[in-house]
């Protein structure tokens, strides 16, 4: 079998770490957000992800966010595709976005056996431990088989979960239809979101954010064996470090503390936390 040279371009949601994107030379197509009449590239540079987490509360209105225009896909796209054998592409779930539309009218020029489009089901770290996976497989075999079989089998291993720390900015996205109702607010109901299969939903709801840390946790734990972790927050270090302690001797020696693309973070606000889990069970 014929050795390949693959590439990799995912979409900015996926929160891949920048030492691990130059590592693996993998390529990032920015989403926006919209706000003050401007939009902004989730690139890392015109977003400060700490000063506009600081500024959201205070926004006269709720951002926006936004695919990448398909003009620039396509160039990256094209781009990276000249320089390998074949492309991988990862994307955000199309059920929650318009960007896996974008890749796939952006790749759609090039011959069909020269690239690969993978909805990953999920995002942040759910899709950046695939795309990690994908890009060590492929220096490992140079085969695109493998790679897709080995991200089919991470992404079946992958556990995404999620506290917002207040409801607000969940509702007003309209992204999920539960979220929209008044009552979790009424009630101060603090909902675990779980992001799979392209569907984001309330797994457990409890009265209090420190009871919801907790349940995370728990969940967290449950996916033992850990082969690799990401702590997830929205300007809460200290929180994200809180769970890291609770979690223990279950911590891997891959662990990653990510204060979330603006993209998502948009859409659960300031304050919130989350846990990515990859079980051990994907290599078998």
């Amino acid at each position: 079998m014929t050795s390949k040279k693959i590439r990799f371009i995912a979409d900015s949601t996926c929160d891949i770490p920048q030492d691990v994107l130059k590592k693996w030379d993998i390529t990032i197509i920015p989403a926006f957000v919209n706000y003050g009449g401007n939009s902004y590239a989730d690139d890392g540079v015109e977003l400060d992800r700490v000063a506009y987490y600081d500024q959201l509360p205070t926004m006269p209105a709720q951002p926006t966010t936004a695919a990448p225009p398909p003009g620039l896909t396509e160039a990256i796209i094209s781009r990276v595709a000249a320089e390998a054998d074949h492309v991988v592409m990862l994307t955000v779930p199309a059920t929650l976005s318009g960007i896996y539309n974008t890749f796939r009218l952006g790749a759609s020029n090039l011959p069909p056996e020269t690239y690969t489009l993978i909805d990953s089901g999920t995002t942040t770290m759910g899709m950046g431990f695939q795309v990690m996976v994908g890009a060590e497989v492929a220096a490992a075999t140079g085969s695109v088989a493998e790679v897709v079989s080995a991200i089919e089998r991470a992404r079946k291993h992958i556990r995404l979960y999620a506290a917002p720390e207040s409801m607000t900015y969940l509702r007003r996205s309209g992204r999920v239809g539960w979220a929209a109702a008044g009552a979790a607010t009424l009630l101060q109901i603090k909902p675990i979101v779980a992001v799979s299969d392209g569907v984001v939903e309330s797994t457990a709801r409890v009265r209090t954010f420190g009871k919801a840390v907790e349940k995370m946790v728990e969940l967290a734990l449950e996916q033992a064996p850990i082969d690799r972790l990401a702590l997830l927050h929205t300007n809460n270090l200290h929180g994200a470090q809180d769970m890291r302690q609770q979690l223990g001797n279950a911590i891997p020696a891959e662990t990653y503390t990510i204060n979330i693309t603006p993209v998502l973070g948009t859409h659960v606000g300031p304050k919130a936390l989350g846990v990515v889990t990859l079980n051990n069970g994907w290599r078998q």
